[in-house]
């Protein structure tokens, strides 16, 4: 199968999913990293809605993640803003 990877998801060297590997992330994180990567890069008008993308991962990243110790670690939901636009 040919390699194809939009120009977007490549800065400099790096593509966007060989750094996802390399660090190892989790599926919500690689598409934060995913989206901030091509915020403003893939067409006019997308980086605002590409950011907005990227921090839906990073909150449903909190809300499901737990600290290694067993105490928790998700955000209240309480703390989390209700006023985004969808």
């Amino acid at each position: 199968m040919a390699h194809f990877s939009p120009n977007y998801y490549t800065r400099g060297s790096i593509e966007c999913w060989d750094a996802i590997r390399d660090w190892e992330l989790n599926y919500h994180l690689g598409c934060a990293i995913k989206y901030i990567c091509r915020a403003g890069f893939k067409s006019n008008n997308t980086k605002a809605n590409d950011l907005k993308k990227a921090i839906h991962y990073l909150e449903n990243e909190l809300l499901h993640s737990h600290i290694p110790d067993g105490s928790g670690g998700a955000i209240p939901r309480s703390l989390l803003s209700d006023d985004r636009e969808e």
